[in-house]
């Protein structure tokens, strides 16, 4: 039995796409701390560079800004070309692009029968450009990035792919239905794909964020005149257990279990942190 703890992760190389965003670089410096070289993957240049030179400067492990898009698979091929000529081969992939939008969020959470005559406030007023986007983002921006960043792992038949996934995958939050059908999609391809890579080497799981204040979901939780929660953002918190929002930080522990060796025999199972949300009926 080997001595339990983080040490096997020194050292290793790790890609997390989304990387300039609040949770992306938040898990980054968190690695950092554990000595791991993170690549911070995102389609802005020059939010990658400062991310990677955040990190670098807060915990002094190397880390490194790569732009890409997660929706082109030519630009992650290129991206990944980059990263093993300059850095090295690739230990391990954390999905963590996403986001929602207001294009694909409904303005009121239910019909009511003295609503029917405002209907584009409702499902039925979703534009479908916005709805795609938001969908493609969250679930095919975990499939690319795995067909390609796993490449190296598959090699040395060892490797983590680790996808953020959200509450709304076991939850569907009113308002945000493209969000929530694409997180249960994550959910089920980390399943799926667990199975289909078991016997390679390469374990596949997610963690399940509850809410954590983040530049995507902001607009639905805090007025900006007022920097006061909204009345879906006192819903949140009087139905989450612990009373308050989760802190991006608060997902290292869950992150690092992951991509260790201590959970080597785990593989296709969703983690949630959500200060006991997901348990609680409401009464």
């Amino acid at each position: 039995m080997n001595k339990p703890g983080f040490d096997d992760l020194n050292n290793k190389i790790v890609v997390i796409t989304g990387g300039a965003g609040v949770i992306g670089t938040s898990i980054a410096i968190g690695l950092g701390w554990l000595g791991m070289k993170t690549v911070i993957l995102d389609i802005d240049p020059e939010a990658a560079g400062k991310t990677a030179e955040t990190v670098q400067k807060t915990t002094g492990s190397l880390s490194f800004g790569i732009p890409a898009n997660v929706l082109d698979k030519q630009s992650l091929q290129s991206a990944k070309e980059v990263i093993n000529k300059t850095i090295g081969k690739i230990d391990f992939l954390i999905n963590g692009a996403g986001g929602n939008s207001p294009k694909a969020t409904t303005q009121v959470e239910e019909i009511l029968p003295t609503g029917l005559g405002h209907l584009e406030a409702t499902f039925y007023g979703l534009e479908m450009e916005g709805f795609q986007r938001v969908f493609d983002l969250n679930f095919m921006g975990t499939l690319l990035p795995t067909m390609v960043f796993t490449d190296d792992m598959l090699a040395g038949k060892k490797g983590a792919v680790l996808n953020i996934s959200s509450l709304n995958s076991f939850r569907p939050l009113t308002k945000i239905p493209a969000y929530s059908a694409a997180k249960a999609a994550v959910n089920n391809f980390t399943e799926w794909l667990a199975v289909h890579l078991a016997k390679t080497g390469i374990r596949v799981n997610a963690i399940s964020p509850g809410f954590f204040l983040t530049n995507q979901n902001r607009f639905l939780l805090i007025d900006e005149e007022t920097g006061k929660l909204k009345p879906r953002g006192e819903k949140i918190i009087n139905n989450t257990p612990m009373g308050r929002f989760g802190e991006p930080d608060e997902l290292l522990g869950a992150v690092a279990y992951l991509l260790s060796d201590c959970s080597r025999f785990v593989t296709g199972t969703v983690l949630l942190v959500d200060g006991g949300f997901n348990a609680y009926s409401g009464v």
